[in-house]
């Protein structure tokens, strides 16, 4: 019995797999061509695509499933609104809002895991905290001069990113190696691609900007989701 789980598990990854690379290659060709009416149909199929897998494989029977479930809800939202944005352009910011969000589901969902046996790898902790502060503030002071009026929001946002990194740091060796690689190399492809984003928005833009943010950006959550899916926590939790 468990056998013929893993093996039908198996087979539904790599329909998936299969399924997300083709919207991945759309969406990049959209892009690149600037056919911005299959950019609009395949973008939001980034996230959808996702919330099939993930609800198909789970069933969204534990709390850490559903709470990744709600942040790619969000995070659709997130992204229609963005593609909505030549409509009105406060769309962008509300987008941008509900990118936020999500990544607070994520931080949640993540924090259940550490939560499950916090005495753990107190030296990794240590590292990544000291690490990840490091490269926030120095982020930060790389971009203060470009922000004006929108400090506050950015402070914000580089702090959600640190707590998504750290967070996602401290599943270690409280989730099974797998698990823990896949999410967190997810988390910092979701990190690199707001930072080309803000390189791009407050900084300087600059040639196929979109192509790298976008890319970046569907490996990333690719990344989480399926690392959430093959989740198994070593400390059970009343999860």
């Amino acid at each position: 019995m468990p056998g013929s789980y893993l093996i039908c598990m198996n087979k539904r990854h790599t329909l998936y797999a299969i399924a997300y690379a083709l919207v991945f290659i759309l969406v990049l060709l959209a892009r690149l061509m600037q056919w911005s009416l299959l950019s609009e149909i395949a973008t939001p199929f980034i996230t959808v695509t996702l919330l099939l897998f993930l609800s198909t494989v789970t069933h969204l029977k534990g709390r850490f499933h559903q709470r990744l479930f709600t942040g790619l809800v969000l995070a659709l939202t997130g992204n229609t609104l963005i593609l909505m944005q030549n409509h009105h352009p406060s769309y962008f910011l509300y987008g941008l809002i509900a990118l936020l969000i999500c990544t607070v589901f994520y931080i949640i969902a993540f924090y259940l895991d550490f939560r499950s046996a916090q005495e753990l790898d107190k030296r990794g902790a240590k590292i990544a905290i000291f690490s990840t502060a490091i490269l926030s503030i120095a982020f930060y002071l790389f971009l203060r001069p470009h922000l004006g009026a929108l400090r506050l929001p950015v402070i914000i946002y580089v702090l959600l990113m640190a707590m998504m990194i750290m967070m996602a740091a401290f599943r270690n060796q409280r989730v099974n190696p797998i698990s823990f690689k896949l999410v967190l190399a997810g988390v910092l492809f979701f990190v690199l691609s707001g930072a080309i984003l803000a390189c791009s928005y407050f900084v300087n833009p600059f040639k196929y900007a979109d192509i790298c943010i976008i890319s970046t950006y569907m490996i990333a959550q690719y990344l989480i989701i399926l690392g959430g899916i093959r989740r198994e926590l070593l400390r059970k939790l009343s999860d």
